[in-house]
This record gives C-alpha cells, sequence and structure tokens, in this order.
C-alpha cells in the first residue's frame, strides 16, 4: 500500500493507494500516530483503495475517535465496493462519507 500525506495548515489529507489489510494497517497506524499534533481535520481520500479488511477499518476508527476530540475527520472519493463495506459494517452510519 502507498500513503501519501498532505498538510496545508491544519488539515491533513492522506491518499491511500492499494490494499488496506491485516499486513499494511500498522503501516497507517504508525503514519497517523506521528502526524495528527495540531490537525483539527482529517480527510482520507480514497480514490485509489482498492480493498479495505476489518484491519483497516480499525485503523479508521482509531482515527476517528482520536479526531473526533480534536477537530473532524471525512472519507472522500471511496469506490463502490469499499463504500460497501463501510454500509455493511455500519461505518457509513457515523463518518462523513463522500
Amino acid at each position: 500500500m502507498k500513503i501519501e500525506k498532505k498538510l496545508n495548515e491544519k488539515t491533513l489529507v492522506i491518499e491511500l493507494e492499494g490494499r488496506l489489510d491485516t499486513t499494511t494497517a500498522p503501516q497507517l497506524e504508525a503514519e497517523l500516530k506521528n502526524s495528527l499534533d495540531g490537525v483539527t481535520e482529517l480527510v482520507f481520500d480514497l480514490g485509489a483503495l482498492e480493498y479495505i479488511s476489518s484491519a483497516g477499518l480499525r485503523v479508521l476508527l482509531s482515527a476517528y475517535k482520536t479526531m473526533r476530540g480534536q477537530g473532524s475527520m471525512k472519507i472522500t472519493n471511496a469506490n463502490e465496493l469499499v463504500k460497501e463495506v463501510f454500509e455493511v459494517t455500519g461505518f457509513s452510519d457515523f463518518l462523513p462519507i463522500e
């Protein structure tokens, strides 16, 4: 999985490419741990994400909980397969998905 970060003042955009699964979720978790200080808006651009597993969902949930305390988080550009995972798991009920 490829992770690209773009920080614009207090907005952090994280673009994910490939698969967010058991193998790659720890990589994203480590990136987030070192990137969220001072961030008030976190945007995950999933335009190039092909697949997300429960391990990936766990990392997104953790980021959501962190951002709820310091700002906001949203998901953008998710493909139909990824959107379906969010819907089936109930994540679409609380995550802003555009």
